[in-house]
């Protein structure tokens, strides 16, 4: 059946749930790169599809606001979810990245490789002695979530706390980590209110776990502190100010979310990309120099984050269709990664893709992602070792995939390890 514009949903998680609709985003990108989509919740928004308009809006802060939040969602789910850097705009948002930027920079990040490889070698270690193992719970998660509750101060022993907490928020909509069922799209007023209702009480419960565990760990700061976020954070000001509670929770929530939930499937959607392009594993095994140019084809090929939100502040346009003061604009950087007009066979998984400007970490400006370097750095340590020891990695049984329009995540992907000939 021929898809036509008027069939296009990109609200429904059904839509992604077998993996991203490319057919979709290439069908905007020819007929309607500026489209407006209806929303039975808040009226309707802009879906931005091409690299170029990308760029321009990711640019334009003034115009485009972050601070209205940065998912399709109207609403807030919890108190200190505006107060997020990722939910600011210059020049507050540039004082708050400032605060904990130095410890991201790509040279201070570089020192954390020894430490990091041993992780990814420990759980290399494990997984290959099973034979067997879910390669997203045992190896792709749980690489960001030891490297991200490092930063942060989070004890060992409590970073699943992180994984459980990120998964409800970010995939509040997916029986399995958030516990709604959606088993038909609402169609009335009241149930369009009832199942919002449901999704504030998944992510405000997750949000409030956080805040009481944050609040015990500053409680521990404070008598011993120590080099992590957290103290830095307690301690913090800005514009002579100490940071509020709300607003050292909104930084850990954001941090913890974000330094494991994009990571973890980058790792485990590059692994899936590859063993369905074995010619381009091949290709890495044979020369393991090429694999920080094959993580940059991951990023595109992947997008781990699909698309974020801004706000109109004023009335503009974008390709000539006028834009009004308070639209809803989504870049769709899933789609953008793969424009016809800025990759050559854009749908193709090539490791050796050079050049490769893709936007998985933003399409540039303020926001562009404050973790990217660490994100390469774990995801390259990772495939360096993988690629690197005599076993053969193979899917065997089905690659399980988040029930989200916002995160392009694997929940389960069994692999075996098979010992290669000499």
């Amino acid at each position: 059946m021929t898809l036509r514009l008027q069939d296009v949903d990109l609200l429904d998680g059904e839509t992604f749930v077998h993996g991203p609709p490319h057919h979709i985003f290439k069908l905007l990108r020819q007929e309607a790169p500026v489209f407006w989509h209806p929303d039975p919740e808040g009226g309707g928004f802009w879906v931005l599809t091409k690299y170029d308009d990308l760029v321009q809006v990711s640019m334009d802060t003034a115009t485009f606001s972050s601070a209205k939040g940065i998912t399709l969602a109207t609403l807030e789910f919890f108190p200190s979810q505006n107060l997020m850097m990722i939910t600011t705009d210059p020049p507050r948002h540039t004082k708050l990245r400032r605060l904990v930027s130095t410890g991201f920079t790509p040279r201070m990040v570089n020192r954390l490789e020894p430490d990091v490889r041993r992780m990814v070698n420990d759980l290399l270690d494990s997984a290959i002695a099973k034979g067997e193992c879910d390669f997203v719970t045992e190896v792709a998660a749980e690489l960001p979530l030891q490297v991200i509750a490092r930063f942060l101060g989070v004890p060992h022993e409590d970073r699943h706390k992180i994984f459980q907490w990120s998964n409800k928020i970010l995939g509040a909509g997916d029986p399995e980590y958030g516990g709604i069922v959606i088993e038909k799209p609402p169609e009335t007023e009241e149930e369009v209110q009832a199942l919002i209702e449901q999704f504030r009480r998944v992510i405000a419960g997750a949000a409030m776990e956080m805040a009481a565990y944050l609040n015990r760990l500053e409680e521990e700061r404070l008598r011993e502190p120590r080099e992590d976020l957290v103290t830095t954070y307690l301690h913090a000001e800005v514009d002579g100010e100490k940071l509020s509670t709300l607003e050292r929770h909104a930084q850990f929530v954001l941090l913890s979310v974000a330094g494991n939930e994009t990571t973890r499937n980058l790792i485990s959607g590059g692994l899936l990309a590859l063993t369905e392009h074995p010619e381009q594993m091949e290709l890495l095994r044979s020369d393991l120099s090429l694999v920080p140019t094959a993580v940059e084809e991951m990023l595109r090929y992947v997008s781990p984050v699909m698309y974020m939100r801004r706000t109109v502040t004023r009335d503009t346009e974008v390709r000539g269709v006028p834009m009004k003061a308070g639209d809803r604009v989504s870049l769709w950087y899933i789609s953008a990664n793969r424009d016809e007009d800025v990759f050559r066979d854009p749908d193709a998984f090539i490791v050796t893709r050079q050049p490769n400007d893709h936007v998985a970490f933003g399409a540039g400006g303020p926001h562009f992602c404050l973790g990217a370097a660490l994100a390469r750095l774990e995801a390259r340590v990772l495939f360096e070792e993988l690629l690197s020891r005599p076993y053969d990695v193979e899917v065997v049984g089905p690659v399980e995939r988040m029930r989200s329009n916002f995160i392009n995540g694997i929940k389960h992907m069994p692999v075996r390890f098979r010992r290669r000939p000499r």
